[in-house]
């Protein structure tokens, strides 16, 4: 499942699904946009998983379930817990958070 949020409920997401992977973004990121094209194939190639991504502008009560201190940042949860995050440009880095839950 691939879905960018347009409510502030990721937490909702993050209950409902064994393992989410999160990109927390801004419409006026640059790196954000780079990194988009790279979350979504990683989404493609594993359909087990749930894919968001969140505005962290226009969600604040998402934001809070990972330290989100610059863009963009990566999360990934699984059972309801935040296992790890990452602020990276690199879809290596990308990558190895995945692994983390895969």
């Amino acid at each position: 499942m691939f879905l960018e949020l347009t409510a502030d409920n990721l937490q909702q997401y993050v209950a409902e699904n064994q393992k989410v992977m999160v990109q927390y973004a801004a419409t006026w990121c640059g790196n954000c946009r780079i990194m988009k094209p790279k979350f979504k194939k990683l989404a493609s190639e594993n359909e087990d998983v749930a894919f968001l991504i969140v505005d962290a502008e226009k969600f604040p009560e998402s934001r809070k379930l990972a330290k989100v201190d610059n863009l963009p940042t990566f999360a990934a949860f699984e059972n309801g817990s935040l296992v790890e995050q990452v602020q990276t440009n690199k879809a290596e880095v990308l990558t190895q958070l995945f692994d983390k839950i895969k």
